[in-house]
């Protein structure tokens, strides 16, 4: 028999639809029900492609026993993270106070009004490892909402006191030295053997790298450390060496095992970071990894309708990674004894393995001495790996990272030569902007062409309006700057703070317990530090001061972080760095050749147009470079174009 949650439209919620547990989606009626029946709530939070979320469902939801416990002491809510960030990011908050650490699946006890007060993440079946088992936890709950009430519900309210204590420190405006502070606080962590950042498990610092990128472009400082970590991070298993793109995160700290799902955040984000590089360093290696990452967004993401789906499963049949080791059998058996075993040394596939079971995932520690054999190889493991089970997809289309996608593919497109990629941003932006623009609002989640009723929050304006801003510096389609001047309208009417600061969710959206406003970088960038990027982007090429001055504002809330917390706000230092470099607003009309150098410009920010405000009243058959509106003189000479933007020469 299905629960309430068969109606839902969420992967992550239909794949509960069946469980036992009389789960409520969340809304006011669940906690009308908590009130009704004086029980407390227990919140289950995660998402579709989550390993751990899987394990915990078939240990726990699936079981009948721990079910009819649930259903007869709590009443029970099911969040899909990915539809709901703003009441992820309330109740993640709560756990990290209470726990030290997050993560998903989430668990939290609330009262009836929403309050939290006891937190956990991933609890087992049975007891081990000084775990207490997720059966002697709800006993536990459940007792004491019992007998020791008052206790409970002045700690719920104790929480949501402290959380709203929560000030951010008086912020400065940017300037080199704040943004060189970043830098330097950035080394520390940094693995000089591996790359990247800190240890095990290890996760693709995307925002860091966008960041140190633009910075070498200032100082002409720290391109090795981009060099080291994304040659590392693209040789090593988290990298799809048959199919491209890249999973989550390395669960060591070398860059071997992955966790395996894939996320359209991630690749949107890495595929532009790794495009920059290219554009950077000329490396025939990022530009491959650019290339393959691209065709796998488009092959295994994109949907019917032409929006892109959120990611895929880490587990294939209930078994994480299934789908992608292989042992030296396995290539033989594919290949044949003198490929299977060529293989095998290409790709670091072990007869210990380097995954579960023996197997190993594929990794490229060096470049093939025969490129024609390694590409026919590689082509036929990947037909081969097409005949295996293969991972499940959460199809359901998330505006931001839409958004992400369509600044990546547009960039790439135009950067590369590609076409096809233009063709995939500009049906993603169709879809978005047709879809899941309602009645002047933006919303967050479609799937199936059809658009759902949660709003967007900051992110989803702050991405879509900067994939929007790419899109239209690509085609000169001046529909993508009028969608993005729409979103970027609301985000200064519905989300602004009363100190230049942005909220993560609408003035009149739901209200909960507290109101999130999270500055910090986490998978993505921080929907201030995106919004930020956009206003400053949009101003470039507009020459509107209104929207320069809001994206300074937002900054001045974000620097206290750079020196304290660089590594969470990669993003916010990548727009300084765009803020201090001008940005650089290039015109290019009536000519066409000179539109290469101005797009492989390495000036932070730089923004190229065809057309619209930037064009007005200019001449054709020249280019034009200026910063906040104080021009050069113009020019028709791609040489000298490229010594005002520091373009590398291909």
């Amino acid at each position: 028999m299905p629960n309430r949650l068969a109606t839902e439209t969420s992967p992550y919620l239909l794949q509960h639809a069946q469980n036992p547990v009389e789960w409520w989606p969340w809304g006011p009626e669940a906690f009308a029900e908590a009130e009704r029946l004086d029980r407390p709530v227990l919140l289950s939070i995660g998402y579709a492609a989550c390993h751990w979320c899987h394990v915990m469902a078939h240990e726990s939801f699936e079981d009948e026993t721990t079910a009819d416990f649930m259903n007869g002491h709590f009443v029970n809510v099911k969040v899909d993270r990915e539809e709901r960030p703003d009441v992820d990011a309330v109740y993640m908050e709560a756990v990290q106070a209470m726990t030290g650490h997050g993560g998903w699946p989430m668990t939290s006890f609330l009262t009836a009004k929403g309050e939290p007060f006891f937190c956990g993440t991933y609890w087992p079946r049975q007891a081990r490892q000084g775990m207490p088992s997720f059966t002697e936890v709800l006993q536990s709950v459940a007792q004491t909402w019992q007998t020791r009430r008052a206790e409970v519900e002045a700690a719920g309210a104790e929480v949501v006191q402290r959380l709203a204590r929560t000030a951010a420190a008086n912020g400065a405006v940017v300037t080199e030295a704040l943004l060189d502070k970043a830098s330097a606080a950035l080394m520390p962590s940094y693995d000089g053997v591996h790359g990247g950042f800190g240890s095990a498990p290890k996760f693709p610092p995307s925002m860091v790298l966008e960041f140190l990128l633009r910075r070498h472009a200032r100082t002409g400082e720290g391109l090795e450390k981009v060099d080291h970590t994304c040659q590392a991070m693209a040789r090593g298993g988290m990298y799809d060496q048959l199919g491209g793109g890249f999973a989550r995160y390395s669960v060591d700290g070398q860059w071997v095992v992955p966790h395996f799902e894939k996320m359209l955040y991630d690749n949107a984000l890495l595929l532009r970071v790794y495009l920059h590089w290219w554009r950077a360093s000329g490396s025939a290696f990022a530009e491959r990894v650019v290339r393959e990452t691209a065709d796998f967004l488009v092959r295994d993401l994109l949907t019917a309708e032409g929006g892109f789906a959120s990611a895929l499963d880490a587990d294939t049949d209930g078994v994480e990674g299934r789908t992608y080791g292989w042992t030296p059998a396995q290539l033989v058996e594919e290949l044949g004894e003198v490929d299977g075993a060529w293989a095998a040394e290409q790709f670091e596939v072990t007869r210990t393995g380097t995954f579960e079971g023996g197997s190993s995932t594929l990794q490229r520690l060096v470049e093939p001495a025969d490129p024609d054999r390694y590409e026919n190889v590689r082509s036929r493991l990947f037909t081969a790996r097409l005949l295996r089970s293969q991972p499940g997809r959460d199809d359901k289309v998330v505006a931001g990272w839409n958004g992400l996608a369509v600044a990546a593919l547009a960039e790439a497109a135009v950067m590369l030569d590609e076409p096809r990629y233009l063709e995939a941003a500009r049906r993603c932006a169709e879809l978005v902007r047709s879809l899941h623009w309602v009645g002047g609002r933006l919303r967050r989640v479609s799937r199936n062409g059809v658009v759902g009723r949660h709003l967007g929050v900051l992110e989803d304006y702050a991405d879509v309006a900067e994939g929007l801003l790419a899109l239209y510096s690509a085609t000169g389609d001046l529909e993508q700057l009028r969608g993005a001047h729409a979103l970027l309208d609301v985000v200064l009417a519905q989300f602004r703070d009363d100190r230049g600061g942005l909220w993560d969710t609408a003035d009149d959206a739901e209200q909960l317990v507290r109101r999130p406003q999270d500055l910090t970088d986490n998978a993505t960038p921080s929907g201030a530090a995106a919004a930020a990027g956009a206003l400053l982007t949009y101003a470039a090429l507009t020459g509107s001061q209104r929207h320069r001055a809001a994206a300074e504002e937002v900054l001045t809330t974000l620097t206290p972080l750079f020196a304290r917390h660089a590594r969470f706000a990669g993003w916010a230092c990548a727009v300084g760095e765009a803020l201090l470099a001008g940005p650089a607003e290039v015109v290019v009309l009536d000519r066409p050749d000179l539109l290469r150098p101005a797009r492989l410009a390495t000036s932070p920010g730089a923004v190229v147009a065809v057309n619209g405000p930037l064009a007005e009243g200019r001449e054709p058959g020249a280019a034009y470079v200026c910063r906040q509106s104080v021009c050069e003189l113009p020019t028709t000479d791609g040489a000298r174009l490229r010594d005002q933007l520091g373009v590398v020469v291909r």
